[in-house]
């Protein structure tokens, strides 16, 4: 039986979009893959634009919490922010909870002063994420 593997974020509007993105794509037949957040802030348009230009489509995601996912057991749950990891929900005994954080590219892309310098900081992010995925039984 697969693993159910959650990425959670603040408002799984992003990073951890892009996370259940690349485990899909590229270990979707190993695992169960599933992203949320501690609310939902809707999905980031940069960054389906992003993961398109890497031909994973992330267009049809949509922004969910933990109680979307209530009836699926989780048998592990990577934290991809700082604000989910302090604020962590507690989770049955069975789910291990694991934080790796990545920075947010909408507070990187802040100050940018061109779209073409915005969607950079989204790049960053989103290759840094497919580098984990990669390596992703490691850390489990």
């Amino acid at each position: 039986m697969s693993k159910n593997i959650l990425f959670l974020c603040t408002g799984n509007s992003c990073r951890s979009q892009m996370a259940e993105g690349w485990a899909k794509y590229l270990k979707g037949e190993q695992y169960n893959f599933y992203s949320a957040g501690l609310e939902t802030h809707g999905l980031n348009p940069n960054a389906v634009k992003v993961m398109a230009e890497k031909q994973v489509d992330i267009s049809t995601h949509h922004s969910k919490t933990l109680n979307d996912l209530q009836n699926i057991k989780l048998d592990v749950v990577f934290t991809v922010c700082g604000h989910a990891h302090e604020t962590c929900p507690i989770f049955p005994e069975q789910a291990k909870v694991i934080h790796v954080g990545f920075d947010d590219p909408p507070k990187l892309a802040l100050n940018a002063k061109t779209d073409e310098e915005k969607l950079q900081a989204y790049r960053r992010i989103r290759d840094e994420i497919k580098v984990f995925i990669e390596e992703i039984d490691s850390h489990m």
